[in-house]
């Protein structure tokens, strides 16, 4: 098996710790504070409302102080490298851009992580004490941002039209969920030493990962309203992916940690090996997506809803399948590749994405709502904007997994077509699931008045 092969095979197998936080949080990644410190509304998609947003009088360019934790650290992102660590990778791939206090304060769970990569672990699990991980996890995600333009075949003076999209993006998916023996986190986080004799803590990770290319063909519409406003209407969306899959991905690693007498590790052949890998690979797939929605524009109000991976599927051909057992926790030797066998095709199906959104914009203050339900479950959004002649203040949040992360912000005006927005969120995306406060910090260009 190659160096770089190995290392990402245990880097998956090392997921099978629980130790992944439970959701990639798409609010980390939005380029634009001003939705951050209101709750991150609007950083999920409907195709409609985006119409609507396509037209706010702004646009925001981020300052991405986070990649100065990133970039000291690159070394330790990259699998094929001997400094690769695990848990940063997963803590700076859910929040790279935004600053993150007290990021890189522990380092117990990388000592664990680092030494069961390298099949080196400290016998004495004591050791690794000091974080506690979840015993149950689970995440899923989809990026598919899409560049494209909208071919207006008839527009009328009052704003109305009738258009064709065409465009395309990347489309890459994740789905994982992961088990972690109660007992093994119990050690994990006791405040003192625990040693249970003749036991064996089990831990599994079902990770399932496709990379494709959506060539993009849709619909979009205006109807204006008769009266109002220069924003008012009906706006209707509707976009046809057609995915090209590039890679596919599906690994099931087990591992189990036996102790002996003494209540420290030892390998117990027979009852197996410590740690198998099942993995599953394709580069050849297809499939499509539908995506619809609807918003309207009535003076001060806006609404929305938004359905999106309508009938959401791949499906992969040529699938191999390869297993990799590793006999030893503490020798440090390499996985053993056992033969790559031909297998059936596989069919991923995806969560269908539920969003429904609402706005007040008032002279001197907003208010927006989001309601979704999708991956990662129901979640909830919420966000209120105070404007002073100068400055705006923002406080907002969000609900999601069974946790509210609360927003705010700060917007200066520091010229009439310039301004600096600032907010602060809490997050959780570590793999010790602590909350930490992030800054956001974007610039923003005025195209025209509000």
């Amino acid at each position: 098996m190659s160096v770089s092969f190995r290392r990402n095979a245990v880097s998956v197998c090392l997921l099978v710790a629980g130790l992944l936080p439970a959701q990639a949080r798409a609010q980390n990644w939005s380029f634009d504070a001003r939705a951050v410190g209101l709750g991150g509304v609007g950083s999920t998609s409907n195709v409609a409302a985006d119409m609507v947003d396509e037209q706010r009088p702004y646009r925001a360019i981020v300052l991405p102080f986070g990649l100065l934790q990133v970039i000291p650290n690159l070394p330790k992102l990259d699998p094929t490298s001997d400094e690769f660590d695990l848990v940063r990778a997963i803590e700076y791939s859910a929040s790279p851009i935004h600053f993150i206090v007290g990021r890189d304060d522990t380092a117990t769970a990388s000592f664990f992580i680092t030494d069961l990569r390298n099949g080196e672990l400290n016998r004495d699990l004591n050791y690794y004490r000091g974080f506690s991980p979840a015993t149950s996890a689970s995440a899923e995600g989809l990026a598919s941002p899409n560049w494209g333009h909208t071919f207006k075949l008839s527009q009328n003076t009052n704003g109305s039209f009738h258009g064709i999209y065409a465009g395309a993006g990347p489309y890459f998916s994740i789905q994982t969920s992961a088990e972690i023996d109660p007992a093994l986190a119990a050690v994990f986080a006791s405040p003192t030493p625990v040693y249970t004799p003749n036991t064996s803590y089990y831990m599994s990770n079902d990770t399932l990962s496709q990379f494709a290319m959506a060539v993009t063909g849709g619909y979009r519409g205006r109807i204006s309203r008769a009266g109002g406003g220069e924003l008012d209407g009906l706006y209707i969306g509707a976009n046809y992916h057609y995915l090209h899959g590039f890679h596919y991905e599906h690994f099931e690693p087990d591992a189990r940690l036996d102790t002996n007498a003494n209540g420290l590790l030892t390998v117990n052949l027979s009852q197996g090996l410590p740690v198998s890998i099942l993995r599953h690979t394709s580069s050849q797939g297809s499939g499509f997506a539908i995506d619809m929605g609807v918003a309207a524009v009535v003076d001060r109000w806006q609404v929305g809803v938004g359905v999106n991976g309508i009938a959401n599927r791949m499906d992969w051909t040529g699938v191999e399948r390869t297993d990799y057992v590793l006999d030893s926790l503490f020798s440090g030797g390499d996985f053993v590749d056992l033969p790559t066998t031909l297998t059936d095709d596989a069919r991923v199906e995806l969560p269908v994405d539920i969003r429904a959104n609402g706005a007040y914009n008032a002279d001197v203050w907003s208010g927006v709502l989001e309601y979704g339900h999708g991956y990662n479950g129901s979640t909830f959004r919420a966000g209120y904007e105070q404007r002073f002649s100068r400055f705006q203040l923002r406080g907002g949040g969000r609900y999601i997994k069974d946790r509210w992360e609360p927003t705010g912000g700060v917007g200066f005006n520091l010229s009439e077509g310039f301004g600096v927005d600032v907010a602060a969120f809490g997050t959780s995306a570590n793999l010790e699931r602590k909350r930490h406060v992030a800054i956001a910090v974007s610039l923003r260009l005025m195209h025209r008045n509000p």
